[in-house]
């Protein structure tokens, strides 16, 4: 997510991460990627939230934003939202495709998440068309020590639908859903999946150390693998974002990282940070098309002074069925 509050060969037993890596000269911020048939769709931070296609995960061209105008309920939720949303999340469930998304205010935990729903990802196709859904998880100030954004939708092996969400505040968060995907399960049941120490004061403009943000679940050999993004984005030259990771056997955690440690005392191991070519990198998603493993992100590139581009690369696994990026 974009920092929201001002705001990842076997070769004997090491893995070499697969050669595939693409950067990409769009502009984007906190990618989600999902293919339709022989297209892959990506959505991102946008005005009304931003869409590209492809054929090959390197051409991406631009589609129509989802939302023209600001769905009816925001202005409810956040009076100073102007149509942009952050971190969208996209799922298939049931022959209809879900898209997740982040609604809030500035430097404060007056969120929400709301879904839309559509039946195709092609606008060219006749029945194309968006449905807002509405809200389905609301953060207040001085009610929730927890924020409303960066969705992610996973479901367990017993078919239950969990949202994971949050950033900087007290953790990052997972609720169970009903099935409908639309609403919280009742009776409520909350997880905190990731927390690490910090001190801030209200209103939350500035995270200082300990900031952490957008979880995105991906199950792989037998674990569900906790990805999310540590520090800062979204500053430039100044930017320390990076992704960690965790995993537990259960959708729920509790997560831990290489060490041992939990991600709820701060663990997290890392899986890809700044470099020779990027500042901070971060808000990843990741999935597995046509039997290859990939990681979404975005980066900000030090020859553009700082653009966030898309990269693109293959994940394999070690022999401690850890990921690990070239």
């Amino acid at each position: 997510m974009v920092y929201k509050n001002i705001k990842h060969t076997i070769s004997g037993f090491l893995m070499l991460i697969a050669s595939a890596s693409f950067a990409q000269e769009i502009v984007v911020h906190d990618p989600v990627v999902i293919k339709q048939k022989d297209t892959y769709y990506l959505f991102c931070t946008g005005n009304g939230i931003s869409v590209f296609s492809s054929k090959d995960l390197k051409k991406w061209n631009p589609e129509p934003q989802v939302f023209t105008e600001k769905p009816v309920w925001t202005d409810d939720v956040a009076a100073d939202f102007k149509n942009h949303i952050w971190a969208p999340d996209i799922s298939l469930h049931n022959n209809v495709y879900y898209l997740y998304y982040s609604v809030s205010a500035f430097a404060k935990n007056t969120s929400a998440i709301g879904v839309a729903t559509n039946t195709t990802l092609d606008p060219k196709d006749k029945n194309y068309k968006w449905v807002d859904q509405g809200i389905v998880i609301q953060s207040q100030p001085n009610r929730d020590m927890w924020n409303a954004i960066d969705p992610n939708l996973i479901f367990d092996e017993n078919n239950t639908p969990w949202l994971s969400f949050g950033s900087f505040w007290e953790g990052l968060k997972m609720v169970k859903l009903n099935p409908d995907l639309k609403s919280i399960a009742q009776p409520q049941e909350w997880h905190t999946i990731s927390k690490r120490k910090r001190t801030f004061e209200l209103p939350d403009s500035d995270p200082g150390d300990g900031a952490l943000e957008a979880p995105f679940i991906f199950k792989k050999n037998g674990y569900y693998y906790q990805f999310l993004s540590w520090d800062l984005c979204c500053r430039g030259e100044k930017s320390t974002y990076k992704v960690v990771v965790g995993r537990s056997k259960n959708a729920t955690g509790p997560y831990v990282d290489k060490d041992g440690k939990l991600l709820t005392e701060g663990g997290g191991s890392i899986v890809v940070q700044g470099d020779e070519n990027y500042f901070g990198v971060g808000h990843n998603s990741a999935y597995t098309f046509d039997g290859k493993d990939y990681i979404f992100y975005h980066a900000y590139e030090k020859k553009s002074n700082g653009t966030p581009r898309l990269v693109v690369k293959e994940m394999q696994w070690d022999a401690d069925l850890w990921p690990v990026l070239k």
